[in-house]
């Protein structure tokens, strides 16, 4: 639990700053830079601090009155800025550290900016619960964020009936990056946007997306301040944005993500069905085998790793970096060697190649197959639905795709239950067309059966309820 308190820190007293952890006395000059008129702002703070058993990975929440800039036509708000994601201490209580030359524990900080309401004097609360729930993600699955990706939240981020649901991320506008004596840290500024923005960001890129925000005033403008009652999406204020930069952005760049959860199984129709062994539909009494800990590392490259714009295509080496969308390399989030990224099945799993293959999707996971083909198969790039019920993952490569099990001579190829699926420039231009009624943006009648004989592929795109079955 957090309580708010004024903040009695090494911001308040600095001739005492050798009392306070150097990491957290780095950032707080930051901060002291920016408001030096406000040494003492309100503060939520976690009441047990993570490193002793407490929930909340943030030690503090720091909230600030900016008054905005005119010249710049930026409105007054309110400004929140973490401590926790980075290494304030140095002694190995939360992060360990790997000197100074790195990033300071997960290399960065989250800030957020909140449009302030008339007659409004204290700044709310919520955001920084908010923040703990990112942080907690972090802490947990050790994926960092980067500026551009996405976060699908799927309710109001305030609680309240408001349409901004979901989240963007980027640099912060006005802080810069500190080099502590724990290392580097960057700050990442939370974005507050409705669902159709979330969706552009998916099928496009976050980075085209926000430059987009700063240009329209009420959608965010030029330092993406979140308004919680906004009502119109920056497409219902500018219709012309949709077509004229995000579809034409898509085609001819390509789509920045490289692969989502989804509701998804397979199935060898080139076995018996009653070989469960080698089935992917999840059946009860049985235990589907688990990925190695390489193929798992890979399937999470793939998911959170895309393909630079200009390089030969290759599908991700295998690691213990955690990546984001397309994006460039960095200290902390680099890649191995380019000369390393063929993929090296585990010696114990056989890869096998398959006659025939069914695909399943629930809506959601259906309606970005056109994006996948259109926006990264086209582009020489893959794509993967990793399952959110099990290992089970099917990674789309082109043929400009290096390191793939999958070739043109067996398009179709299982590693456990990881499946790859290599399509040609002209069969994805023929599904394109086959698959066209899942750009609508209409609900879709389910069942949907799609099916290639020729190829020997077949999918279906099926209510969640059979995903939510144990029986598929």
């Amino acid at each position: 639990m957090d309580e708010v308190r004024p903040n009695n820190g090494p911001a308040a007293a600095p001739g005492l700053a050798s009392l306070f952890p150097p990491g957290l006395q780095a950032i707080y000059g930051e901060c002291r830079r920016l408001y030096p008129d406000q040494a003492n702002p309100l503060q939520v703070t976690a009441i047990v601090k993570y490193w002793l058993g407490g929930p909340d990975p943030l030690d503090y929440i720091s909230m600030y009155r900016n008054v905005g800039c005119a010249a710049q036509d930026v409105q007054e708000h309110w400004h929140y800025i973490s401590f926790g994601l980075s290494d304030l201490y140095g002694d190995n209580r939360v992060h360990e550290f790997t000197g100074q030359e790195g990033p300071s524990g997960f290399g960065f900080e989250l800030t957020f900016r909140l449009k302030r309401e008339v007659g409004e004097t204290a700044p709310p609360t919520w955001p920084a619960e908010l923040m703990q729930g990112l942080a907690r993600y972090v802490f947990q699955s050790e994926n960092t964020f980067c500026s551009g990706d996405h976060i699908s939240w799927h309710s109001p981020l305030d609680n309240s009936e408001s349409r901004i649901q979901h989240m963007l991320l980027t640099e912060d506008p006005q802080i810069s990056p500190v080099h502590t004596p724990f290392g580097l840290v960057n700050f990442l500024q939370i974005v507050g946007v409705c669902t159709e923005e979330l969706q552009a960001a998916q099928q496009w890129n976050g980075q085209g997306i926000l430059e987009l925000l700063r240009g329209v005033h009420v959608a965010g403008g030029p330092w993406l301040i979140t308004d919680m009652r906004r009502g119109e999406t920056m497409f219902d204020i500018d219709p012309h944005l949709q077509q004229e930069r995000v579809d034409q952005g898509i085609e001819t760049e390509g789509s920045n993500l490289s692969g989502v959860s989804a509701k998804c199984v397979w199935d060898d129709l080139s076995r018996p069905s009653e070989d469960e062994e080698d089935s992917r539909s999840i059946c009860i009494g049985s235990q589907p085998r688990r990925l190695s800990e390489k193929d798992t590392e890979q399937i999470r490259e793939a998911l959170r790793k895309g393909l630079e714009f200009n390089t030969k295509a290759a599908l991700p080496p295998i690691n213990s970096q955690k990546q984001g969308h397309d994006r460039p390399q960095s200290r902390k989030d680099s890649l191995e060697s380019e000369s390393s990224a063929a993929i090296v099945p585990h010696e114990l799993v056989r890869t096998r190649q398959l006659e025939s293959v069914h695909l399943k999707f629930n809506q959601e996971s259906g309606t970005l197959l056109p994006l996948c083909l259109r926006g990264r198969l086209l582009h020489g790039r893959h794509f993967t639905y990793k399952s959110i019920n099990g290992d089970t993952a099917i990674t789309f490569v082109s043929t400009g795709v290096e390191g793939a099990f999958a070739t043109e001579e067996h398009p179709y190829a299982a590693h456990g239950p990881w499946l790859q699926i290599l399509l040609t420039e002209e069969f994805v231009e023929q599904m394109l067309g086959d698959l066209s009624e899942l750009n609508t943006r209409e609900e879709t009648k389910l069942p949907k059966e799609y099916s290639w004989p020729e190829k020997k592929l077949k999918i279906s795109v099926l209510p969640d309820s059979v995903f939510d079955s144990p029986l598929q």
